[in-house]
């Protein structure tokens, strides 16, 4: 059953309605996954995410070939959503436990749903 949090991402990530399902050809040639991961934060931790933490993350996602191409948080900056490109999850979920980061899932999205 899909819980509420992967609905409303679902539909935040499809601009909220559905016309166009598509996996975009490179990545898909290229063995590169997309993923996004839930995390929850303690409050006010996400404050403390400057210019040099965001380097330190992207660095330490390339040594596991990750990309970290945005994110989500909800108001009180306790839980974002996080979309990442990777050769696997376990991948996804080794360059956050290097970078001390929480996870709560790891969901595959290799479906990209346009709102045209």
């Amino acid at each position: 059953m899909k819980t509420l949090s992967s609905l409303l991402l679902s539909l935040l990530l499809a601009g909220g309605c559905v016309a166009d399902a598509q996996t975009p050809p490179a990545a898909a040639e290229a063995g590169v996954h997309r993923y996004v991961v839930e995390r929850t934060f303690a409050p006010g931790a996400l404050d403390k995410v400057d210019a040099a933490v965001k380097a330190r993350v992207n660095a330490n996602n390339e040594k596991h070939g990750v990309r970290w191409l945005m994110s989500y948080a909800n108001a009180t900056k306790t839980k974002t959503y996080c979309v990442y490109e990777g050769p696997s999850e376990a991948a996804v979920r080794k360059a956050a436990a290097d970078n001390g980061l929480p996870v709560d899932s790891v969901t595959e999205v290799p479906v990209t749903l346009l709102p045209k």
